[in-house]
């Protein structure tokens, strides 16, 4: 995985590294180095991000609530 989709996957899933790093109870200078590429993301990670982050993409929010009163 890329830092690049890694960063994508943090916005599909509205995650700051903040709350992945309490995801994985893990150091924020860890993520924040995966994120800048500093650090290389492992590949279960990754497989779980993308997972996580194609369904949220696949599902998108819903729209039809929009506009109702009440």
């Amino acid at each position: 995985m890329t830092p690049e989709r890694f960063a994508e996957c943090l916005v599909s899933l509205r995650w700051t590294t903040i709350e992945l790093t309490s995801a994985l109870q893990c150091q924020l200078s860890w993520v924040e180095a995966m994120e800048s590429g500093h650090a290389e993301i492992p590949e279960d990670l990754a497989r779980w991000l993308d997972g996580l982050a194609r369904c949220h993409e696949t599902a998108a929010v819903p729209t039809s609530y929009r506009g109702l009163t009440g």
